[in-house]
């Protein structure tokens, strides 16, 4: 199976984070590094636009077989195209037929090949359309509040019962953009990355940071740190 990392230049919150120095490697080294690891990978693809990008990947044992068109590159453009542009190029330079894909961001450098390879298991073993890893939600979603237009602080669920204890709510999980495992025909066909046949690999926080701003960058160096030392 093939692991797709998408790594574009324009970087907003952070500029150039996929190549800040993450304990003196660069953060896209880190996911590079860890789909190499994995046993259920036998190919580790950048898709990206910038040259600096690609150059520092190539480094890191990652091909970069192409570049990514700057159509593909833009604020508003839809990742989900990047993975197709990528499957496609290698159908056309391979002609071999890809079937499924890992997609894995490269600003969650903390998952461990362990955590793809045991995704990858999911996915075969259920013979499923995705599978896609979460962290448990902080608080349950019933605890969550929305502020109305006249600055009212309201309950997100119309039906709240504040009295229950937490015990009591089930546990709430969301995304935590780490690792993707895609069926290629259901994804294109319907472009959704949830259906019926859609499972979830669950990850521990400390290793579900997804960095944006300077302040995650912080974080996951504090606990890449902490987990060298130990």
């Amino acid at each position: 199976m093939i692991a797709i990392i998408p790594a574009r230049g324009g970087s907003k919150g952070l500029p150039k984070k996929n190549i800040k120095l993450l304990n003196g490697i660069p953060l896209i080294c880190h996911t590079i590094k860890t789909a190499l690891e994995s046993k259920s990978i036998h190919r580790v693809i950048v898709s990206t636009d910038d040259e600096e990008i690609a150059k520092i990947s190539k480094n890191c044992g990652a091909d970069v077989p192409f570049m990514r068109p700057i159509s593909l590159a833009m604020d508003d453009s839809m990742v989900m195209d990047t993975y197709f542009h990528v499957i496609d190029k290698i159908r056309e330079e391979t002609k071999s037929q890809i079937d499924s894909f890992v997609a894995l961001l490269p600003t969650v450098p903390l998952r461990l090949a362990d955590d793809i390879d045991n995704a990858v298991k999911i996915f075969k073993s259920y013979n499923a359309d995705s599978v896609i890893s979460v962290v448990k939600a902080p608080v349950p979603i019933e605890w969550h509040r929305k502020i109305t237009n006249k600055g009212i602080l309201e309950n997100y669920l119309p039906e709240f019962n504040a009295t229950r204890n937490r015990q009591e709510f089930k546990e709430a999980y969301v995304p935590n953009g780490s690792i993707y495992v895609f069926r290629v025909e259901p994804l294109r066909s319907k472009r959704e990355y949830y259906n019926k046949k859609t499972y979830p690999y669950i990850m521990p926080s400390e290793r579900s940071v997804d960095i944006d701003y300077s302040s995650d960058f912080e974080w996951a160096e504090f606990l890449l740190k902490k987990k060298l030392n130990e």
